[in-house]
């Protein structure tokens, strides 16, 4: 009773600009870390919650990670009680998938911990469960990806379709988040109900072409493709000189530039990594140059998603 599972979930890129919703991009770094161990008191407890800074709800049926665990308890019929400890790398309201990495982590490791009777794919639907309670929507285009890894496209959610993506070997993301904090609830907030027909085609075109320019490994048209006329408009005065740190970051050399998720957090797809480092580097400073601080990650494409890391 005193065996203890520890799980990694990655961050990730929700919407990959014309994706809204139905895309999402794993990174190896930063993320979340979750402990679970089993305790007999027939409930799921969360024990701490490291990083958060005091804000998240300790209540497991308030909490991405307990919710997920309860879920997944329900499903396989379990009384067992749990306690967990939670360590949150990423920030809160980052527009990381933040909510969606710690209930990843958690039943990845309560599903080891009751030596895997579900398979990895089969734990998404706990984890959607979860982030219902999070933003008020059940998507999974940062659940799916930092669950199972690599580019996700979400073809349909109930029933739960969907389809990992390829990738080209030497596409590298850049991620800067300015210490501001957006909530997914508000950058929702701002979207229009309806696009018009010119727009909607535009996406749909561009979504297309950059899975295409993913599978054969086209840069130039991946470039082209990243470009979102749907959510980017509305949501780029939440964060500051977004339309010149974005210039920015192509003149460097980036292939594309958006936000990541709901914000702030910008992402940059890059050929290299040396086109990534100049990439981050004038992005880190467009921030600073409006005395804005920043954290810089540089990362590969996270072609595994969540994983144990100790027992």
């Amino acid at each position: 009773m005193s065996k203890t599972i520890k799980a990694f979930a990655p961050a990730s890129i929700g919407n990959v600009s014309c994706g809204f919703d139905v895309l999402g991009l794993a990174v190896d770094n930063p993320g979340d870390v979750v402990e679970a161990s089993f305790n007999n008191s027939n409930r799921v407890v969360v024990n701490n919650i490291l990083g958060d800074r005091g804000l998240l709800p300790r209540e497991a049926d308030k909490n991405t990670a307990g919710v997920a665990v309860l879920a997944f308890l329900k499903h396989i019929h379990s009384s067992q009680g749990i306690d967990l400890v939670l360590h949150k790398n990423l920030p809160l309201g980052s527009g990381l998938g933040s909510s969606a990495a710690s209930a990843v982590a958690a039943v990845v490791a309560v599903n080891k911990l009751m030596n895997e009777p579900l398979e990895r794919k089969d734990l998404l639907p706990f984890v959607m469960e979860a982030e219902l309670i999070a933003c008020g929507a059940a998507h999974a285009d940062n659940a799916a990806p930092s669950l199972l890894g690599g580019l996700i496209l979400i073809r349909q959610n109930d029933p739960l379709d969907v389809i990992n993506i390829p990738t080209p070997k030497d596409l590298v993301c850049v991620l800067v988040h300015p210490h501001i904090e957006i909530k997914t609830r508000d950058a929702r907030q701002v979207l229009k109900p309806s696009i018009s027909l010119k727009d909607g085609i535009t996406q749909w075109a561009n979504t297309a072409a950059l899975v295409a320019g993913m599978m054969k490994s086209d840069y130039g048209l991946i470039g082209r493709s990243l470009v979102d006329v749907v959510a980017e408009p509305m949501r780029a005065p939440l964060i500051p000189n977004f339309y010149q740190i974005k210039s920015a970051a192509l003149e460097a050399g980036a292939l594309g530039c958006g936000i990541s998720g709901s914000g702030p957090t910008l992402f940059a797809l890059c050929q290299g990594i040396a086109t990534a480092r100049k990439v981050s580097v004038v992005m880190e400073k467009e921030f600073a140059a409006i005395h804005l601080a920043s954290d810089v990650f540089l990362s590969s494409v996270n072609t595994l998603g969540a994983k144990i890391i100790g027992s």
